[in-house]
């Protein structure tokens, strides 16, 4: 695994994109993240899109460096079997990371076996109500200022951007639980819902405190950078480019690669503004795109590129995902962040390990996603301790199954 920086030993107990992205990134720091799973998968084990297989890209893609136990989690067996692989393991061991709220697997019951225990819980609302991350986001105000949103027509954007954001702190709430315990021996119940992540955002992003002390909403502007200048321009030969000048280095550079020094005088002097301040540049945004779209508009984009890049304008090249696979530089075997892996029922592909990059630190390639229950009885003999006859007998009554009940295999659902 990449950069194993973590000794550790997580259960995980989830579906969805937070808490599984949240075991990944445990993961791709040495973490030991054992899925459980039901056998012949959960409710988001076939979510598409989906290989000819049937093997999600969705869900290999959320659990990479990972170990799977499929388990029968409707018996009490099988959960008797996941409260022991939580409690067990010595001080690697006794963490537990879910979104699925079960009274089977409650901290408290947890506790009376382990007191250190460590349990990381992602909740939809801070009361416990169902919430994911679209309906979250209608309550923020975003799809009422994304492009041309309003309050009768909002735009929904297609980032999961709170399932992200909750992912990565609860990751590192596992991580500093670890490190109290480890110092003082204490256990944690862990709590983290996701509206609680969205709209604490709001707060340090400073848009609580507008909606308060200013009584307003920000607008929607369409495809402008808010409070600075920036926005989308088309080159003659019908590319798209996004053009961000938000510090006094990037504007000044977008003026010399435009040559419109003339005619951003001549604004400043008509509006009264000085461009110098971005927040005037913000006031004038629409009189400065004119400009650039016209520049833009005149070249093709080859040379609007040569132009950028000379002057270092900060821009980007709006393109597909399949364009960003076949072109981008920063995507494929040059950078170290992405290897070439095989995953069972998907083939050979592109796979992304941590983008973190630790000067000195040698990166190990990605595990690709599980087969459902690949390593059951690795997992129940090396963690457990149960031997062959045992774990047969749980195979026989159907309280685990291994990768042959995998639906995405030719054989798959057989008992």
């Amino acid at each position: 695994m990449n950069l194993p920086f973590l000794d550790l030993r997580v259960v995980e107990s989830s579906a969805f994109i937070a808490a599984p992205l949240a075991g990944l990134t445990l993961a791709q720091f040495g973490v030991d993240v054992i899925r459980v799973e039901m056998i012949g998968g959960g409710i988001d084990y076939g979510r598409l899109p989906l290989m000819p297989s049937g093997r999600s890209l969705y869900w290999t893609g959320l659990n990479k460096n990972k170990r799977s136990i499929a388990i029968d989690l409707r018996r009490d067996e099988g959960r008797e079997l996941v409260r022991n692989l939580v409690v067990a393991g010595g001080t690697r061991g006794g963490f537990l990371l879910t979104n699925i709220v079960s009274q089977w697997l409650a901290h408290d019951l947890l506790a009376r076996e382990r007191p250190d225990v460590i349990t990381c819980t992602i909740e939809g609302n801070p009361d416990g109500t169902t919430a994911v991350d679209y309906t979250v986001n209608s309550a923020t105000g975003y799809p009422l200022m994304t492009g041309a949103g309003s309050a009768v027509a909002p735009v929904n954007h297609v980032l999961p951007a709170w399932d992200m954001a909750c992912a990565f702190q609860a990751a590192f709430a596992v991580v500093s639980a670890a490190e109290r315990r480890r110092r003082t021996g204490q256990g944690a119940e862990l709590r983290l819902a996701l509206a609680d992540v969205a709209f604490t955002m709001l707060s340090h992003l400073g848009l609580v405190a507008e909606a308060e002390l200013l009584d307003q909403d920000r607008p929607a502007i369409g495809n402008y950078i808010y409070g600075a200048f920036g926005r989308d321009f088309g080159t003659k030969d019908g590319r798209r480019v996004i053009v961000a000048a938000i510090s006094a280095g990037q504007w000044s550079s977008l003026v010399k690669a435009c040559a419109m020094d003339d005619a951003i005088g001549e604004l400043q002097r008509t509006s009264g503004r000085q461009f110098a301040r971005e927040g005037d540049r913000y006031e004038s945004r629409e009189a400065i795109a004119a400009i650039v779209e016209a520049w833009c508009a005149a070249r093709t984009f080859d040379q609007v590129k040569d132009a950028f890049d000379a002057n270092r304008v900060c821009w980007g090249l709006y393109r597909t995902t399949r364009g960003l696979v076949r072109d981008d530089p920063r995507v494929g075997s040059g950078n170290p962040v992405w290897e070439r892996i095989e995953t069972a029922g998907v083939g050979p592909h592109l796979a992304a390990g941590t983008p973190l990059r630790a000067a000195g630190e040698a990166r190990g390639a990605s595990t690709p996603a599980p087969l459902l229950g690949q390593h059951t009885d690795q997992v129940l003999h090396e963690i457990l301790g149960l031997d062959s006859p045992a774990i047969g007998r749980l195979h026989d009554a159907g309280i685990v199954a291994g990768p042959e009940r995998d639906p995405s295999q030719p054989q798959g659902g057989r008992k």
